[in-house]
C-alpha cells in the first residue's frame, strides 16, 4: 500500500517528461526485444511501463498481444490517454508485480526498465523472480534493465539496488541464462546522466 501512495504521488505531481527515467522512446529496450526473435502475435509484457512510450512504438511496429502493469493508476490513464483509441489494443493491469494476475508459462517476453531495482528486499527479489519464472513460457525471454553498478544509490526518494550482468545473472540464474547485456548511459530531463545495465536472459 505505501508503494502505491508513492508512485500514485510521483506520477500526480510530475509530468511525464519530468521523471528522471522518462525517454521519448525506449530503443535500447525495443531493439532487445527485436532481437528475441518475437513476431507480431507473441505476447508482451512491460513491467512498470505504465507511462513508459515502449508500448506506443510496439504497437506502432504491429504487435497486438501487449499487456501493461503499473502499481499507479495515474500512469496508467496518463498512456490511455496518450495512445487514444489505440489504448483499446493494450491489456491494462493496476497492481503491484509481487501480487499481480498473472497466467503460467503466458508470455513471450516480460520487460522491465527501472522497476527491479527498486527491490532492496532479498525475499521480494526472489518472489519478482519467481513470478517471471512461471509467466513466462519456456524459452521465452527477460529482459531486465537497471541501474548499473556505479548507478544510482537512490531515485525518486527510495533506495535502489545497482547490478552488472554478473550480479543480475546471479539474481535470476536458477531459472535463466544470460544471453546478452548492454550498457546505457541514460541522461535524464534535468540533464544528470545515469548509469543504467540492460540484460536479456532466456528462461531455461
Amino acid at each position: 500500500m505505501e508503494n502505491e501512495k508513492h508512485w500514485r504521488r510521483v506520477f500526480q505531481t510530475r509530468a511525464p517528461n519530468e521523471v528522471s527515467w522518462y525517454q521519448p522512446h525506449l530503443e535500447l529496450s525495443f531493439q532487445m526485444i527485436s532481437r528475441s526473435g518475437v513476431h507480431p502475435d507473441s505476447r508482451l509484457l512491460d513491467v512498470g511501463g505504465g507511462d513508459s512510450t515502449l508500448v506506443d512504438d510496439l504497437v506502432r511496429d504491429g504487435f497486438s498481444d501487449v499487456t501493461v502493469l503499473d502499481i499507479a493508476s495515474s500512469a496508467i490513464e496518463r498512456a490511455k490517454y496518450r495512445l487514444g483509441n489505440a489504448s483499446t489494443k493494450i491489456t491494462w493491469i493496476e497492481s503491484d508485480i509481487l501480487h499481480a494476475p498473472l497466467r503460467n508459462d503466458s508470455y513471450d517476453v516480460w520487460h522491465d526498465r527501472a522497476v527491479f531495482h527498486f527491490f532492496i528486499n532479498e525475499k521480494a527479489r526472489r518472489e519478482y523472480v519467481s513470478r517471471a519464472k512461471s509467466a513466462l513460457k519456456s524459452g521465452a525471454h527477460l529482459i531486465l534493465a537497471t541501474f548499473a553498478a556505479d548507478g544510482p544509490e537512490r531515485c525518486s526518494g527510495l533506495p535502489t539496488m545497482r547490478y552488472s550482468p554478473q550480479t543480475l545473472a546471479y539474481e535470476v540464474g536458477e531459472y535463466f541464462t544470460l544471453v546478452e547485456s548492454q550498457p546505457e548511459t541514460h541522461k535524464t530531463p534535468q540533464g544528470k546522466e545515469q548509469h543504467f545495465i540492460y540484460c536479456r536472459f532466456r528462461r531455461r
